[in-house]
C-alpha cells in the first residue's frame, strides 16, 4: 500500500515554499525558487489539516517571535544526518553555530574525536524541513555567512529577523554579515 503525500504551497514574506505531509507529519518545507523536491513525493493531494499549522507557524516566525506551535516531524537521513538535524533543533532562536562548532557537537554526540567540518555542512544542505530545524542558523568562522539551500539573502533576512534588527519583508539583493553589518561576497 503506497502512502499519501500531502502537499501545498505556502506564502511568506520571502517567497512560496512547498509544504510536504505524510502520516499526519510534516516532512519536506523548502522554497519552491531554491531547492529540488525529492522524487520520492511523487504525485501528491493538496488537502491535510496539518497545513495550517505550518502556516501559522510561519506567520508567528515571520511576525519576530519564536514560534510555540508544536508540529510534528519527521525526517528520514542517514544517522549522520539525523544526528546533525536534531542538533540544528538545539540551536535557540536568535543564536548561530560554525560549522565547526556543530562538528565539534556532532562529534561528541557520536562519540568520536572530530567530525569533518564540511562533512556538517553537506547534511545541514539536505535538511528536509527548512525553517523549522534552522539551517540557516549555521554560520561560517568567524560568523561569515556561507551556505544556505534559500539562498545567502534569505538567510541574512532571517537572522536578522531572529535577532529583532530593523529590516523590511523583502530581503536585500546583497547579503549581509549581520554581525559585521557589511556585504559578503
Amino acid at each position: 500500500m503506497s502512502q499519501t503525500i500531502y502537499t501545498a504551497a505556502i506564502d511568506t514574506p520571502l517567497g512560496a515554499m512547498r509544504a510536504f505531509v505524510a502520516d499526519n507529519t510534516l516532512v519536506g518545507l523548502w522554497f519552491t525558487d531554491r531547492c529540488l523536491f525529492p522524487t520520492e513525493y511523487g504525485a501528491s493531494v493538496p488537502v491535510h489539516p496539518l497545513f495550517s499549522s505550518v502556516q501559522e507557524w510561519l506567520d508567528v516566525y515571520f511576525a519576530g517571535q519564536e514560534p510555540s506551535i508544536s508540529i510534528s516531524l519527521k525526517t528520514n537521513g542517514t544517522p549522520f544526518q539525523e544526528t546533525v538535524w536534531a542538533l540544528l533543533k538545539k540551536i535557540p532562536y536568535g543564536k548561530t553555530v560554525s560549522y565547526g562548532g556543530l562538528a565539534g557537537e556532532a562529534a561528541a554526540s557520536m562519540g568520536v574525536s572530530r567530525m569533518s567540518a564540511q562533512a556538517v555542512g553537506g547534511a545541514v544542505g539536505r535538511n528536509p524541513l527548512s525553517l523549522i530545524i534552522p539551517c540557516h542558523r549555521v554560520v561560517g568562522k568567524n560568523g561569515e555567512l556561507t551556505g544556505y539551500g534559500g539562498g545567502l539573502e534569505r538567510k541574512s533576512f532571517l537572522l536578522q529577523l531572529e535577532r529583532r534588527e530593523d529590516i523590511s519583508l523583502t530581503p536585500s539583493s546583497t547579503a549581509v554579515d549581520y554581525r559585521a553589518g557589511k556585504a559578503v561576497s
